[in-house]
């Protein structure tokens, strides 16, 4: 600039890296912020899923300890829980899914390099949620299996 004309006046002078990096200083923010309320979500939807079927188990104990006592075994009981819970899980899937795909219209200009109908979101978000919601139902699913068929006879 002084190669040009020496009475220029040169004020904040900066690498563009860092113009760069202030400009985006808030978007970065709030995908910060977006991406820990978003892990928050799958956490309290883990534990509200592991809790209810846990709650369901419990409930059916006594129907759980017939089943075992007729003859069915741990692996017929482990399917039994985990594909009802699974159905659930797929049911609010579906459900989510439509929302989204709604919702992402309405926030089409908040979105930045990504379309509102991104697929590789609409595969891996599912994906994601269905390993969490499978393993928060395998795990009272694998109580059920444990349930001694005499005791919960007893039980009752």
């Amino acid at each position: 600039m002084r190669a040009l004309d020496r009475d220029v006046v040169l004020d904040r002078v900066q690498p563009m890296d860092a113009v760069v990096a202030a400009s985006l200083a808030a978007s970065r923010v709030r995908t910060l912020l977006l991406g820990g309320f978003g892990a928050l979500a799958l956490a309290l939807a883990a534990v509200g899923v592991y809790g209810l079927v846990s709650y369901t188990v419990a409930r059916r104990t006594h129907e759980i300890g017939v089943r075992m006592a007729l003859g069915a075994g741990r692996g017929r009981v482990l399917g039994m829980v985990l594909g009802q819970g699974m159905a659930r899980v797929a049911a609010g899937l579906a459900l989510g899914l439509a929302a989204s795909w709604a919702a992402g219209r309405l926030v089409a200009g908040q979105l930045y390099e990504v379309s509102p109908a991104d697929p590789l979101t609409y595969i891996a978000v599912p994906l994601l949620l269905a390993a969490v919601a499978l393993l928060a139902n395998w795990l009272p699913a694998r109580r059920a299996t444990r349930i001694d068929p005499l005791a919960a006879l007893h039980a009752e």
